[in-house]
């Protein structure tokens, strides 16, 4: 693993972008929000995406030089076009319509289709977090992989969602998961490490784990059958419940905005992603900054908790994230060999130059 800095990578990601024929704001966006997942520690969602993003733009499903337009819009509620594009630049325009609508009517509601992949919802949620609101985003997927519980194939993407709310003194509370055990694109970094992967992330057609990184890639990118587990795994550890906020979120993302199931597309298509936003203001409901300072309390009642171990305080949702960019924005971000070889050919195939080849320092 080799250590680099926050702006060596958003430089490295923009230079791509814009080699591909992306203008320069739309990148800049894009590649912002991918940072912040490396910096974050979510490394599926960062610079790693450039691999299936150029693999979307070559084969013509990605519409580089997307120009997002308002299809429908009343007081509270927008109908976004992404126009193809990638969906960080649309995200960013959709949250924040519903943040200014939710200023003016309490509630702002941004349905999104034709999109593509937008990266960690949580990026996108804390940005209502960040202007005093509630947030809360969804988002359907491209890739069919996860299986329902007692199924042999799979039936629904990993259909992320992501929750923030605002506090006084402490920093947002900021939910952002997958409905699946985990998130394919956390397979393929084990895959780029080599590392094995957990019992009950990824099961056969008969319902068998699979350990083994490259074969997991293989049943959910390749066989008709097996794949990614929903939250909770098996029905009797509550898999029944994840597959249940799946198809929630599937409703809400795409059947709301009118982009694909996923499921029902036809071979070969592109993909239309759908993206929900909404964006509340708590003061209407609890004016004069109760809201604020009751979110307060309970985040801090709940980082008090004894712990069951000293060594591992109790956190609460965002904690992990907060602290991963602390520690990377000072230490630097790691990459593995095997991802910087394969950005070095999306470099050379673009004809740019790489600039992954000076390392903070190597860990």
């Amino acid at each position: 693993m080799k250590l680099f800095s926050e702006q060596t990578i958003r430089t490295q990601i923009r230079s791509v972008l814009e080699a591909w024929g992306m203008p320069e704001e739309p990148a800049a966006i894009a590649a912002t929000a991918m940072v912040y997942a490396d910096l974050s520690g979510i490394d599926s969602h960062g610079i790693s995406m450039l691999i299936s993003y150029e693999k979307l733009r070559d084969s013509g499903h990605l519409n580089v030089r997307a120009q997002p337009v308002v299809e429908r819009e009343n007081t509270a509620m927008a109908l976004l076009n992404a126009d193809g594009g990638l969906g960080h630049p649309a995200a960013v325009t959709a949250m924040n319509l519903a943040v200014d609508k939710a200023r003016s009517a309490g509630v702002g509601i941004v349905s999104v289709h034709n999109s593509r992949h937008f990266g960690t919802a949580g990026y996108y949620a804390k940005l209502a977090a960040e202007a005093g609101l509630i947030g809360l985003v969804t988002t359907s997927a491209r890739v069919v992989s996860v299986v329902p519980p007692g199924a042999a194939v799979p039936r629904l993407p990993t259909n992320p969602i992501a929750f923030a709310a605002p506090a006084r003194h402490n920093p947002p509370f900021l939910l952002d998961m997958s409905t699946s055990t985990v998130a394919s694109n956390k397979v393929r970094a084990h895959d780029l490490r080599g590392e094995s992967i957990p019992e009950g992330w990824v099961v056969d057609e008969s319902g068998s784990s699979v350990t083994d990184p490259g074969a997991a890639m293989s049943w959910i990118h390749h066989r008709t059958g097996g794949g990614l587990t929903p939250l909770g795994g098996s029905t009797a550890t509550g898999g029944h419940k994840g597959y249940g906020l799946a198809v929630m979120v599937q409703i809400l993302s795409a059947a709301l905005s009118g982009a694909d199931l996923a499921v029902t597309r036809r071979p070969g298509a592109a993909g239309d992603i759908g993206h929900f936003f909404l964006a509340l203001d708590p003061a209407f409901f609890r004016p004069g900054g109760e809201f604020l300072a009751d979110v307060d309390e309970l985040l801090d009642t709940l980082r008090a908790t004894p712990p069951a171990r000293p060594e591992t305080p109790v956190q609460v949702a965002g904690d992990p994230e907060r602290n991963s960019r602390e520690l990377r924005r000072m230490r630097g971000i790691p990459l593995p060999d095997s991802l910087i070889a394969k950005i070095a050919a999306i470099c050379e195939r673009a004809r740019i130059p790489l600039l992954l080849d000076q390392p903070v320092q190597e860990k």
